[in-house]
């Protein structure tokens, strides 16, 4: 029983180490999701286990366009083992740098807050591996480099402890 209680601690005092996005309300250039994903957005990343192992890479192609107040990522994933997975995000406006969004494999609804040059975009996803689906929290964070360059870190986790990192490089096309 000591231990579930020491383990329990112990997740609970790691989610309160986060820091929080207004850290990077000072921080330019401005993050605006709408400028930097409206037309097409290129982007290159890895899944790393919490060992740090890369158990896969891949690059993904969006199209980004608005109807109406919402931002609509129509995003194309090529995985290095050759398979090919399709995500379509809408993203609606939901306060001063308040946004969510839904997509067929997020369960319920993503909420974003931005601050600076920086998004926290969380949300749970339904993930198939080897024949099962997973519901895995993400916590992605998205810098703007520049106007045409994103970074973005993804820490997923499943009841509360890691299970692996994404890591995400945009680049706007012309």
């Amino acid at each position: 029983m000591s231990k579930l209680c020491m383990l329990l601690l112990c997740i609970a005092l790691a989610s309160c180490s986060r820091v929080d996005v207004h850290t990077y309300s000072q921080e330019t250039p401005t993050l605006e999701l709408r400028e930097f994903f409206e037309g097409r957005v290129e982007a290159w990343g890895m899944f790393q286990k919490r060992s740090g192992e890369v158990t896969k890479r891949f690059h993904v192609v969006i199209n980004g366009h608005s109807e109406g107040s919402r931002l609509i990522l129509d995003e194309s994933f090529t995985y290095s083992d050759g398979t090919k997975q399709k995500r379509v995000w809408t993203l609606t406006p939901d306060g001063p740098g308040q946004w969510r969004g839904t997509a067929g494999d997020v369960v319920g609804e993503a909420r974003g807050e931005m601050a600076g040059n920086t998004l926290r975009w969380k949300y749970v996803l339904s993930l198939p591996v080897d024949g099962t689906v997973y519901e895995v929290h993400l916590d992605d964070w998205m810098y703007l480099m520049d106007k045409n360059t994103m970074i973005n870190r993804s820490f997923m986790t499943k009841f509360g402890v890691e299970v692996g990192q994404i890591t995400l490089f945009f680049r706007k096309q012309p």
